[in-house]
């Protein structure tokens, strides 16, 4: 049973999708299941395993959605007497439960596999997350040229693109090698709940593509999700600036911070106490 579950998790990982593990870690008088029991709470609700049935499972199914939601592992007491009226059990005693949360790693996806593409899957791997490399020709997207990207997606770009699974663990980057390129892809990536769309250009490229884009019925609240020209401007010009830049940038996003400078933070050398 531990072995399909732990398979479970696994699946729901690889598939990018967080899960939960509930597990009794202590028992005191009567349950219905004992410690060691678990379950696996997938994020659409669906459930391998069982921890006792009853009250107490739909009760640690909820708080497990919750805290699939939160990205949180937690422990919780369950009391199982006539008087914990709220999970209606008679059998008398006392139950911790263990949920842990499996948030799949973040996934960088790049479209384009040029210079900037490069160094930001090398950064990428540095900074922990899994890179998925879209490019048509193949010379741009081999292992020799990315040995440890999570997935080579070699053909059409923007076809591929729209037939990946993309989700708030996602974060995407188009820097193909032409700018009708990047509008296309940049479409195919609007409105699917990525946490972070990035482009690269100058100001006068993003704003013909956006422009085309709301021909095509594009809203404008979702173009103002996207972050483009793309990346921090550091005043640098080569692909190891630029793809430093654009890392920085989705740091500050996936940790919801202000871009600042540290130094802007410290105390007044001159009046403030050490």
């Amino acid at each position: 049973m531990e072995d399909r579950l732990l398979d479970i998790v696994s699946a729901e990982l690889k598939a990018g999708r967080k899960s939960a593990m509930a597990i009794i870690t202590m028992i005191e008088g009567s349950s219905p299941r004992g410690e060691g029991s678990m379950m696996v709470i997938k994020g659409s609700g669906e459930i391998e395993g069982t921890i006792g049935g009853g009250a107490i499972e739909r009760e640690t199914i909820k708080r497990a959605l919750e805290c699939i939601n939160d990205g949180a592992s937690r422990h919780y007491d369950f009391l199982l007497t006539e008087k914990e009226k709220n999970l209606d059990m008679i059998c008398g005693g006392r139950a911790q439960v263990f949920i842990k949360v499996f948030v799949p790693d973040n996934r960088l996806l790049i479209a384009g596999g040029g210079h900037i593409a490069l160094r930001l899957y090398e950064i990428a791997q540095i900074m922990g997350f899994n890179t998925v490399i879209f490019e048509d020709r193949q010379e741009f997207c081999s292992r020799e040229r990315f040995p440890n990207a999570h997935e080579l997606v070699l053909g059409d770009i923007v076809e591929n693109l729209g037939g990946y699974p993309v989700d708030g663990n996602c974060y995407a980057v188009v820097v193909t090698r032409g700018h009708s390129q990047d509008e296309k892809a940049l479409e195919a990536l609007l409105g699917r709940g990525a946490a972070y769309i990035g482009m690269i250009g100058s100001r006068r490229k993003t704003a013909m593509v956006f422009n085309n884009l709301i021909g095509k019925g594009i809203s404008r609240e979702e173009l103002e999700k996207v972050y483009a020209p793309i990346g921090i401007d550091t005043g640098g010009e080569t692909p190891e600036e630029i793809a430093l830049g654009i890392m920085a940038e989705i740091v500050s996003v996936k940790h919801e911070a202000k871009i600042k400078h540290m130094r802007d933070l410290r105390p007044d050398i001159a009046t403030e106490p050490i």
